[in-house]
């Protein structure tokens, strides 16, 4: 198709709306800005592979790869760093690796890390999880109630580290 019959102001041409910013203060740990710095410059490069293109008809990838670096850099930029190296293990706080024990006697290690780093597959959890916001402030022995859609649990903090 020729060139002359495309549309170059079509909807694939406008800017995607951006991704939503929490509202809560943006706490970071050093891996996870980390991983926010690596983010944005993969996207850059992907970005700039794609302008790159020969066929450029469809933009959309491009758009999303902009909105993308729009969401990064925002993050970035309000980035609070927190050391968790710094963070005295006398209570559960941010950036801090905290091993619990339910009524049956399990045991999960959970770390409390920023939004962007949450990840519950890897037991990370962002501060505003209602675990978290469970856990925060409390001390080693102490017994904690998660409020879960599936019913309260009651949890016994056995462990305050830093994590690995």
């Amino acid at each position: 198709m020729s060139r002359a019959f495309v549309k170059e102001d079509g909807p694939d041409n406008t800017p995607l709306p951006d991704l939503p910013i929490s509202p809560h203060p943006n706490l970071v740990t050093p891996r996870g800005l980390a991983d926010l710095q690596a983010r944005l410059l993969a996207t850059q490069a992907r970005l700039r592979a794609l302008r790159a293109r020969e066929d450029r008809l469809d933009r959309l990838p491009e758009a999303a790869a902009e909105r993308d670096i729009r969401y990064l850099e925002a993050r970035i930029a309000s980035a609070i760093l927190i050391d968790p190296a710094a963070q005295p293990l006398d209570e559960v706080a941010f950036g801090l690796a905290v091993t619990v024990e339910d009524e049956a006697g399990r045991r999960t290690v959970w770390e409390i890390t920023g939004e962007d780093e949450a990840q519950a597959t890897a037991r990370r959890i962002a501060p505003q999880a209602p675990l978290a916001r469970a856990l925060m402030g409390a001390r080693l022995g102490e017994k904690v109630v998660w409020t879960r859609p599936a019913g309260e649990v009651t949890l016994t903090v056995t462990g305050i580290a830093h994590p690995e």
